[in-house]
């Protein structure tokens, strides 16, 4: 049962009085006036069977059946983050059982960047393919920035609320319960649909980082470490979950469930403090459960390569199968500058293994805020891991667009290339940048062989050979080329 075949795009005012459109809008009136037990996440509604508008939308957009959409958000192996109060949302899913996703981190420093700078993040990465953007500010008007992101943003927008609340006190050791409960609430009325929550830090794990090379490199979990050492108390947040909870299933937030002990340093990796929180973490996924609220579970960090299928193993086993969401790992430590590609190549395995999405590393990580240009740059790495990984997981027609591209390279087709890349325009420049004039745009041969060693332009005399003496006719690519090229 689904509640409505429409899709209206009733327009919001954005800045600059452009109109942001409000697809959703629809869709939550009716089930806001439907609504009798106040609980509106996407797994209360699988869980009744009922399919919805999103799970529509997401099964038409990758291919999938609903009800199998609906019954893996019913189980928790998929989420669809999406508060009611985000109509400016196009759905998506973060799942095992649909294509690997990517997670783009904006936000202004207390020291930098501002609203409009914040905007242009937002745009670049929509424009080359962040599934979600996390509002990671943590000066300024935090509200303001946050609230010109979510009424421009047509993916989901994720924070970490105990930036927020630091802001409100003035020391770490002022924070409590209270205002991080305020804060929460404050942004989930506003429409954040995931929150990172460091729950699963406890005060009885805080002597297990003692051996690390790096400690706490969580900025939220070395908050609340520090708060929990100075008071000698618990965790706030862990004793508080079930009103958190409640809080989420009032507007239909997502636990996007913090790893605050992840390791820092390929030497921390798989550590006693990493692996008990995590446990931890399984033990808050089937509480919020209980209620029927979404949960993905934050990892890892910096990892070598061989301990990457660790990460996913121990992630199913304690945390019952809910979906994975990862930064990198970073494979190696020693490439300051570089760390959109040290993480990318961990990203891409651990994609490969399972993880549901990647949260993209810049080659500002460790050095600075990014700029749009960094933000490009960590965007085009992490599509190219997460494709990577679906290719390696075999997800029907993940390789398509690999063939359509191969297939127009085979024909010199420069411009279907082009149009089939990640970035055609970094594709384009860099074809033309070392051929002499315009008439070897078009050539069959690029600057690197030049007429007289294409490998390709031989291969094609091959191919004619094979046809007239063997009667071999190579395989037509054309229809997926055209088909393809419109898609985009």
């Amino acid at each position: 049962m689904a509640f409505s075949d429409s899709t209206p795009t009733a327009p919001a005012h954005g800045r600059n009085g452009h109109s942001v459109p409000k697809p959703r809008a629809e869709w939550i009136a009716g089930r806001q006036r439907e609504n009798r037990d106040g609980n509106f996440s996407q797994m209360h509604y699988g869980r009744q069977g009922l399919i919805t508008e999103e799970m529509e939308y997401i099964a038409a957009k990758e291919k999938l059946a609903a009800d199998f959409v609906r019954s893996e958000v019913a189980r928790g192996r998929m989420i669809i983050p999406a508060n009611i109060n985000h109509p400016e949302l196009q759905p998506m899913a973060i799942g095992v059982g649909s294509l690997c996703k990517i997670n783009a981190n904006i936000g202004n420093s207390a020291v930098s960047s501002n609203i409009d700078e914040e905007l242009k993040k937002l745009h670049t990465a929509v424009h080359y393919g962040a599934d979600t953007v996390m509002d990671l500010s943590t000066g300024g008007d935090i509200h303001e920035i946050r609230e010109a992101i979510l009424r421009h943003s047509p993916v989901p927008i994720g924070t970490v609320p105990i930036y927020e609340a630091v802001s409100r006190v003035k020391r770490i050791e002022d924070l409590s319960a209270e205002v991080m409960l305020e804060v929460i609430e404050e942004q989930a009325a506003q429409g954040v649909d995931y929150m990172t929550i460091h729950a699963g830090v406890l005060i009885q794990y805080l002597p297990m980082v003692s051996k690390r090379i790096t400690g706490i490199v969580s900025r939220g979990g070395a908050i609340l470490a520090q708060w929990m050492a100075h008071h000698h108390k618990q965790n706030f947040l862990y004793q508080r979950f079930d009103d958190i909870v409640k809080i989420f299933a009032k507007y239909d937030v997502s636990f996007s469930l913090g790893d605050g002990l992840r390791p820092g340093c390929v030497a921390d990796a798989s550590d006693e403090a990493q692996f008990a929180e995590l446990r931890t973490l399984g033990e808050l996924t089937k509480k919020a459960w209980e209620s029927d609220v979404q949960v993905m579970i934050e990892g890892p960090g910096h990892v070598s390569l061989d301990k990457i299928k660790e990460q996913v193993d121990k992630e199913v086993e304690y945390c019952y199968e809910a979906p994975f969401y990862t930064l990198g790992p970073l494979v190696t430590d020693i490439a300051p500058g570089y760390d959109h590609i040290t993480s990318a190549i961990g990203a891409a395995m651990i994609g490969w293994y399972g993880a549901a999405m990647l949260c993209y590393v810049t080659p500002k990580e460790h050095l600075g805020l990014p700029n749009e240009k960094d933000v490009k740059d960590g965007i085009i790495a992490y599509k190219i891991a997460a494709h990577a990984a679906d290719i390696a997981r075999q997800r029907p027609g993940a390789r398509d667009r690999d063939d359509a591209l191969s297939y127009a390279r085979y024909k010199f087709d420069w411009e279907k290339q082009f149009a089939l890349s990640l970035d055609p325009e970094t594709a384009r420049s860099m074809h033309d940048e070392t051929l002499p004039d315009e008439h070897y745009k078009e050539a069959a041969f690029c600057s690197m062989c030049g007429p007289k060693f294409c490998s390709m332009n031989y291969s094609t005399k091959v191919d004619e050979y094979n046809k007239q003496t063997h009667g071999l006719e190579k395989k037509d690519y054309s229809e997926l080329v055209e088909k393809l090229v419109t898609l985009k």
